[in-house]
């Protein structure tokens, strides 16, 4: 920014709070009012000489605590403050303030939340009964990231119908939360404030720089000072540790360490920064009064020389008014959805906390629905479970339940491979995987035979499940290496099912090297099966140096037409919809749910033989092998493909040759990884316990989970090939669906574009260079 620039952007912004009016800024300790004044000092030595008696100066409103500043500036006894993402909720959400601006560090908006104890003596999955000190009450990095993952993993256990401090109180011996009030003197405790019994005087447990063990470096001096075990802060007070605080470390989520400068890969989260808030009508104001200071006294301030806006240390102090860490203040954009200013999960998350009190859905599962014909099954579902209420969210797409699961409008969906990789990116985390060739059929108390050994893992991790009955490993590959038999296809921790293409037997002239130019049929976009393993033989086996390494882009330039619903344009032309209509296609067309009558495995198999009228056909199939036989068969009973039985198709396969419809484990495109069911980290263990007694048999009930036939459809909320869910929440998604799938989905979208990965990324915490 040029001089001329700055000295007119100064001068415009000057007119603009010429009101004859103070700017009030609250302050939360006396060395945060000496910093203020200062500010308000140097303010005026530095603006230009005309415009000083119109603008009036910088005025510093002491305030008891964080909430009387949000008070204050609420009634119009001050205008802004900084503050810790916590009360930035409540201040918007409860108090109708607005927020202005965002802290920008290093690392990005956010902060990484750390639990800090002395090396050697203790891991967070053992921290029940000790001593603890917080940075703050319902703070992002004190409170909310740390609770959210107690509860989330278990080790902290929370009745709803009481409050969270409860919860708290029974967990630590004794705790100092400054600002968490006196109806809990347990988690008061440790704190070491003044106290009195006249509200001005009383500092003791208050969110202000008048109790020592106040905001993160307090939390750290409480620690230090040899009276608690833990301390929960940010991490930006572990950037300057010295040499003496070596003796501390952070407590890693899976019950390792590591120094205190790791806290990059060794946190228990990471949150949104903290926020400048303002009155509505205040708000434009404010911006500009941000922006002045920031361009004079900012890191690349003009007038930095004579004050610095992030510097604390002149004061005798740290994170006074702002953090030292911030890098520049980042204005917020008008009218700007407070979800989206401190991101979907953290939102979500401070919900799930009861941050607006209890909420009627913390005790029901939403379940999100892709299609009318899964909303009709959800529903029967509903009528019979014997747990937490059932509620049928409807959506459009499994990328639609992604974002309406983000949002908290729903809570949980089964996606398939390709689709949990999208999940991932935004946060979501695993429940459940559907497990297909689980065990063979056998009454209870007698010998249970595992098809694959690698179920063990499932055993292992629920062994519950299995009670009462006996492991055998007859099927493993090492007892099949024993009996001489050949094991060529590598494993994922669950079954797989195959992806197959699949054409009609008498159209011999088709092959798998000559696709080019046809018209195909897929279950959807992004599916495993019908549109990324698929590449590796179609798009991704062409040797053009000009060709997109797009797929989507590439699938459009490759086939003449086909149905692959959620597309566009050609890939959409042999599509139907839901209903024929006269003089046209029908509703839904090309919809990527079954309302597309061309959806899915059952789906593509219609798109195959083509519609009863005998038009809108392809000439291969790209789905999965799972159910195939029995899809088939259905749709010759149910008068879609009179005439048609499993002996009229084949298989194509990878090296050119045809094989018969039965032959998948030899003739295939590659292992698809199983479903999994989805959700957020505070709801995993409301989704996964609904579930778990879902799939117990109930007395008098005819309702089954894993069919879908006799709604028309297949694979309807789950695969029908289905036969229990594996809890699955201890395991990463590159765990559950195999290292090189998930390389091979990371590299698809280093260069194919989708929609919901720019959604998510809007979500993630970046370091962004001011404009």
């Amino acid at each position: 920014m040029t001089a001329m620039t700055a000295t007119i952007l100064i001068l415009t912004t000057v007119s603009l709070l010429s009101t004859g009016k103070k700017f009030r800024w609250c302050t939360l300790s006396d060395l945060e009012q000496r910093k203020c004044a200062e500010l308000s000092k140097v303010l005026l030595n530095v603006l230009p000489p005309a415009t000083i008696s119109s603008f009036g100066r910088v005025s510093c409103i002491r305030a008891h605590n964080t909430h009387d500043c949000i008070e204050k500036i609420r009634v119009n006894k001050a205008d802004a403050a900084s503050l810790d993402a916590g009360d930035v909720y409540s201040a918007v959400k409860l108090y109708g303030l607005t927020v202005v601006a965002k802290e920008v560090y290093v690392e990005g908006t956010c902060m990484f939340a750390v639990a800090v104890a002395r090396r050697g003596e203790l891991n967070i999955q053992k921290l029940k009964g000790t001593r603890s000190c917080h940075n703050g009450a319902r703070w992002t990095s004190g409170w909310n990231i740390p609770f959210g993952f107690l509860l989330a993993k278990k080790y902290l256990m929370w009745d709803e119908n009481q409050p969270l401090t409860h919860a708290i109180s029974g967990y630590f011996n004794a705790s100092c939360i400054p600002g968490i009030g006196i109806t809990t003197p347990q988690l008061c405790i440790l704190c070491q404030g003044q106290k009195s019994y006249i509200r001005e005087k009383n500092h003791f447990c208050e969110s202000s720089g008048d109790e020592p063990f106040y905001a993160s470096e307090g939390a750290f001096r409480c620690l230090k000072s040899g009276i608690a075990d833990v301390a929960f802060l940010d991490h930006l007070t572990m950037r300057n540790a010295t040499e003496s605080e070596q003796e501390y470390e952070l407590l890693c989520p899976d019950g390792s360490t590591a120094s205190l400068n790791a806290y990059a890969t060794c946190n228990l989260g990471h949150g949104p920064g903290h926020a400048i808030v303002t009155r509505y009508n205040f708000q434009k104001i404010t911006k500009k009064f941000l922006t002045l200071i920031q361009n004079l006294f900012g890191k690349k301030g003009k007038e930095k020389a004579r004050f610095e806006l992030f510097t604390s240390a002149p004061f005798s102090g740290k994170n006074l008014l702002f953090h030292d860490a911030t890098q520049y203040l980042q204005v917020v954009e008008e009218e700007a959805e407070l979800s989206h200013v401190l991101g979907l999960d953290y939102v979500a998350l401070l919900q799930a906390l009861g941050h607006e009190g209890s909420s009627l859905s913390n005790s029901l599962v939403r379940w999100c629905c892709i299609s009318s014909a899964e909303l009709q099954k959800c529903e029967e579902w509903a009528l019979n479970v014997k747990s937490d209420p059932l509620v049928c969210v409807q959506a459009d797409s499994m990328i639609n339940c992604i974002e309406l699961i983000k949002n908290n409008v729903a809570d949980a969906v089964t996606l398939d491979a390709t689709h949990t990789y999208f999940a991932k990116k935004c946060g979501l985390v695993p429940v459940v995987a559907e497990c297909y060739v689980a065990f063979v059929s056998c009454p209870p108390h007698e010998k249970i035979i595992l098809v694959d050994d690698l179920m063990q893992l499932v055993y292992l991790a629920t062994p519950s499940l299995f009670s009462g009955l006996m492991l055998q490993d007859k099927f493993s590959p090492k007892a099949r290496r024993e009996e001489g038999q050949e094991i060529s296809t590598p494993r994922t921790a669950l079954p797989p099912t195959f992806a197959v293409a699949l054409a009609k037997k008498n159209d011999k002239h088709i092959k798998i090297h000559n696709l080019e130019g046809r018209r195909s049929c897929h279950s959807h976009v992004y599916s495993p099966g019908g549109w990324l393993l698929l590449s590796q033989y179609t798009v991704g086996a062409l040797e053009n140096e000009s060709l997109s390494c797009n797929i989507s882009s590439a699938f459009q330039d490759f086939f003449w037409k086909s149905c692959m619903p959620g597309a566009n344009g050609n890939l959409c032309k042999v599509c139907i919809g839901q209903k024929e209509m006269e003089g046209g296609k029908g509703l839904a067309r090309c919809a990527a749910n079954h309302n597309e009558r061309y959806y899915g495995n059952m789906g593509t198999l219609r798109c195959l033989l083509g519609d009863p009228s005998g038009r809108n056909f392809g000439d291969v199939a790209f789905l999965e092998h799972h159910n195939l036989l029995q899809n088939i068969e259905y749709l010759e009973s149910s008068g879609w493909g009179t005439g048609n039985t499993p002996s009229d198709f084949e298989l194509l396969c990878p090296d050119g040759h045809r094989a018969a419809i039965e032959d998948w484990k030899a003739c295939n495109l590659g292992l698809v990884p199983p479903n999994i069911v989805v959700t957020r980290s505070m709801a995993v263990s409301k989704v996964n316990d609904f579930l778990r007694q879902s799939q117990e048999p109930s007395l008098g009930s005819t309702f089954q989970l894993f069919q879908s036939q006799q709604y028309g459809e297949s694979d309807l909320l789950f695969k029908d090939a289905t036969h229990y869910l594996a809890p699955t929440s201890h395991l990463d998604y590159e765990a559950i669906i195999g290292t090189s799938f998930f390389q091979l989905v990371e590299s698809v979208f280093n260069c194919t574009h989708a929609d919901i990965l720019d959604i998510c990324r809007q979500d993630t915490c970046t370091y962004a260079a001011p404009h």
